[in-house]
């Protein structure tokens, strides 16, 4: 068989990269409680990073395209099991959540006792979001508030919906950014009772919204939380669909991580502004700490004034580096069709390609959260023996069945950076692949394709040395 001449310089490109990137050496490290700052120079970690996902890129690049859609479509049937019926699930869920927002009210004013905030920001959004990219869509199951709008809904005869939904993702877009603002910014995320206040008031926000579109239209395009989930499960190796013969069955199979995102149909504008604020929020919440964010702020880091003198700041921050990211990556793509001469309507083509965004959100999520999901997993564990602070467990016997001192020698601040960098490289290597799947539907020449994925792919590898960078530089707190 023949090799071009451009085949063959890709193909020295890719084994010069590989070299390079496996032949990286791993730093020492000390720990702060939100990630690693590297006291050693940390080329080794960015180089190599950066150069694995534009090694992906390369290869895929040299890779035909019937095979690689061949291998990309691959599956493996695992089982056939009878799931619980999701109503009742979502029942139980409701009962639980009830139970944790009286223990909001009830409990003791400790966010680390209190099992409210850790079961809402450790359990609930890092260990069930990372859960998803794993094992596929159970909020779908799990979501607290569709067995009691079903339940009342029968009761009430099964009233149809009064308005027709025509909204887009944008309910689901300001549902994130207020979450995002109130876990970042607000003064008080933590408190038990304010966040107990903010649950209730987006119970009944979320009912209405269900009774007035009806429960499909809302939990899939406006619902901030559903349509989160739903998306990041596409990047799960581990899917399941109703099985052949129905009765209550799912099918589990086994495929390639994020192909389900390439058999995404595109997203609106209001999709692909809500897929880029995922990356945004984690990517600001690594930035608003760091001594250079507060630096460039009039602040001394070391001597950190707390949240309300960066409240403004923290605000505008949010919102600036979501646009920036979204001009980033919508300039790519326009870059990239103006080089392959594509014709397609320029949000069509972002709608589609905005899906290669999420494994990138899932791998900073895991990578900057990792630590603390270690930690105040303990603590979300002991406040849930006792909920309502009955005094059932002394103060001093909490705080001594918690342990960091996995962060406190070399191999377990080793092996946890670890794990972090290869979290963000590997989000982008899967965002590559998907990004490169779903031009590959264009049924494009190698040319194209080329030219059409080289300015994602430059954002990509720069966003990969910006993530590391995050881990490994000095933060505040």
């Amino acid at each position: 068989m023949k090799i071009a001449v451009g085949e063959r310089a890709i193909i020295r490109a890719v084994c010069v990269l590989s070299l390079i990137a496996v032949s990286a050496h791993p730093a020492l490290a000390h720990t702060t409680e939100r990630a690693f700052i590297l006291l050693l120079p940390t080329g080794y970690y960015l180089l190599g990073g950066a150069l694995a996902v534009a090694a992906s890129f390369l290869i895929l690049l040299a890779v035909p395209a019937a095979p690689l859609k061949r291998a990309a479509g691959a599956r493996l049937v695992l089982a056939q099991l009878r799931v619980p019926d999701e109503t009742w699930v979502s029942l139980a869920a409701f009962a639980v959540l009830l139970a944790l927002v009286l223990a909001g009210y009830l409990g003791s004013r400790d966010p680390l006792a209190n099992p409210l905030p850790l079961a809402v920001w450790t359990v609930w959004w890092i260990g069930l979001t990372i859960t998803h990219a794993v094992f596929g869509n159970l909020w779908r199951s799990l979501n607290p508030w569709v067995g009691p709008f079903r339940l009342l809904r029968a009761l009430a005869g099964s009233p149809k919906a009064p308005l027709s939904y025509r909204l887009g993702y944008w309910p689901a877009l300001a549902g994130l950014l207020a979450f995002a603002w109130f876990e970042l910014v607000s003064l008080a995320p933590d408190d038990p009772a304010i966040l107990a206040r903010a649950i209730i008031l987006y119970s009944i926000v979320t009912w209405i919204g269900m009774a007035l579109f009806g429960e499909e239209a809302w939990l899939s395009r406006a619902e901030a939380f559903s349509v989160f989930f739903a998306l990041i499960a596409r990047v799960a190796p581990l899917r399941s669909e109703p099985a052949a013969n129905g009765n209550g069955r799912r099918r589990f199979e086994l495929v390639v991580p994020g192909r389900a995102l390439a058999d995404l149909p595109p997203l609106p504008p209001s999709g692909t502004l809500f897929v880029l604020l995922t990356l945004a929020t984690v990517s600001f919440d690594g930035l608003n700490k760091t001594f250079w964010w507060l630096g460039v702020n009039g602040i001394n880091p070391l001597e950190f004034p707390g949240r309300s003198a960066v409240t403004a700041v923290n605000s505008l921050g949010l919102v600036a580096i979501w646009l920036a990211l979204s001009a980033a990556f919508l300039g790519s793509i326009g870059i990239g069709r103006a080089l392959a001469g594509e014709r397609a309507p320029f949000w069509r083509t972002a709608g589609a390609i905005a899906a290669s965004i999420l494994p990138i959100s899932i791998g900073y999520q895991f990578a900057h959260y990792l630590t603390a999901f270690l930690v105040n997993g303990q603590y979300a564990s002991i406040a849930l023996t006792d909920p309502f602070a009955l005094g059932w467990f002394a103060s001093d016997d909490r705080m001594h069945r918690v342990t960091t001192s996995f962060l406190t020698h070399h191999a377990g601040v080793t092996m946890i950076w670890n794990l972090q960098a290869a979290g963000i490289v590997v989000g982008h290597v899967v965002a590559v692949l998907v990004a490169h799947l779903i031009t590959l539907r264009k049924e494009a020449d190698r040319r194209s394709v080329l030219l059409a994925q080289a300015p994602l792919a430059v954002l990509m590898v720069a966003y990969t040395l910006f993530g590391l960078w995050l881990l490994s530089t000095p933060a505040a707190g």
